[in-house]
């Protein structure tokens, strides 16, 4: 019997050839038809570049008068000390959504209908989510950068500018390996926007250093800010923005428990945006077999 079942076995191993140059395609047409989602619904994209931008006025009015030495060692304003934060902020909330568009074919039957179509590689769907979701985030914060610009005067050297895209790219693929995770497993967009709006999106935001500095926290708030990862993306590009020797020895994070650079800093984003593709293609793989 287990000869015959041996028997069974193919002796060969079958290598498909994949033409890497379909593989884009595919992915292009992909982006392409988020793309057309977006085009169509504007209003969300609209939304998203609004609110950012009353958090800068509305926050650096509300703290216009506060003390400059409060904040370190820095002569700066509040609204100066504010805008990292915001624009990582508003890489997050972006990445954060980055699944909705897989969530909503879920419900109404067009993603059964790509399942089915002769896709050559099954993590298109992911790569072309995380490619719209990073160029449609990079405009918002490029227009963010343009509003600081003119509220400030203060315009960026090529190396923060580059700082600030760099960082922005470890957080917004993290978070949209996070998003697209919950869009595989949550059933419908109700619990998937109760989740990100409700539970994930303002906690996460406070317990980042977007708004105040480690030193105003007490010591149970700092234990969950150092957690944080938006916190190491904010503290790098403000330090980038603040110190004139910035270098990647630069501590973004100096307090009695802890001291961390720019280097272990980034060295953190990077394995998380490691763990976020392990996790993601494990689900998308169990998914669709």
């Amino acid at each position: 019997m287990l000869k015959k079942i041996n028997n069974l076995i193919p002796k060969n191993i079958i290598k498909l050839n994949i033409n890497k140059s379909l593989i884009y395609q595919e992915i292009r047409i992909l982006i392409k038809r988020l793309y057309l989602q977006t085009y169509r619904r504007p209003f969300s994209f609209i939304i998203n570049i609004i609110q950012p931008l009353l958090w800068l006025l509305l926050f650096g009015a509300l703290f216009q008068n506060a003390p400059i030495s409060l904040f370190e060692t820095y002569n700066i304003q509040y609204r100066d000390f504010l805008n990292p934060g915001i624009i990582i902020f508003t890489g997050f909330n972006s990445a954060i959504n980055t699944g909705l568009p897989i969530i909503f074919d879920r419900e109404f039957g067009f993603f059964n209908r790509i399942l089915v179509s002769p896709l050559i590689n099954k993590s298109s769907l992911i790569y072309s989510c995380i490619i719209h979701g990073w160029i449609i985030t990079h405009i918002q914060i490029l227009i963010i950068i343009v509003f600081n610009i003119y509220q400030t005067g203060k315009i960026l050297t090529i190396r923060q500018f580059l700082i600030n895209i760099f960082v922005n790219t470890l957080i917004i693929v993290n978070i949209s390996g996070f998003s697209i995770c919950n869009a595989f497993i949550l059933p419908g967009h109700i619990e998937f926007i109760a989740l990100t709006t409700l539970f994930i999106n303002l906690p996460t935001l406070f317990t980042s250093t977007a708004l105040a500095p480690l030193s105003f926290m007490p010591n149970w708030l700092q234990i969950i800010s150092c957690i944080n990862p938006l916190t190491y993306a904010i503290e790098i590009i403000r330090k980038s923005n603040l110190e004139k020797n910035f270098s990647i020895n630069t501590l973004i994070m100096n307090i009695f428990w802890l001291n961390i650079n720019v280097k272990n800093g980034i060295f953190l984003l990077f394995l998380l945006n490691l763990l976020s593709f392990v996790i993601i293609m494990n689900i998308v793989k169990y998914k669709y077999d």
